[in-house]
């Protein structure tokens, strides 16, 4: 079972309950938390891919630790923003490396 999530609530309850909701609830409880249906490691693959594509770093650090407690290795979020440069431009493989380099800063 997945840890259950409450950043919805901490940095927008009060501001928009309803999104902490169903941040927290849907997306990261019952959406995140399908793994027979795909793994938390793929599901966390196809999220940096999709932020990193839309130029969405601001959620991308705690998106990438997820990752890497979920087992993705350096080596393999360094492959993924290579890959992901000939398709979303080199600027944003710039700044996901950047990002990428800090949380993966201490090896596992």
């Amino acid at each position: 079972m997945a840890e259950k999530v409450t950043a919805g609530r901490d940095k927008l309850g009060e501001f928009a309950p309803k999104f902490a909701e169903l941040n927290d609830d849907v997306l990261f409880g019952q959406v995140w938390s399908r793994e027979s249906e795909l793994s938390a490691r793929d599901r966390s693959f196809a999220t940096i891919s999709a932020l990193i594509s839309m130029g969405a770093f601001e959620q991308l650090p705690s998106h990438l630790a997820r990752a890497k407690a979920n087992g993705l290795t350096q080596e393999e979020v360094s492959e993924i923003i290579t890959h992901l440069a000939f398709y979303v431009g080199w600027p944003k493989a710039w700044s996901a490396f950047n990002i990428a380099k800090e949380i993966y800063k201490e090896k596992n």
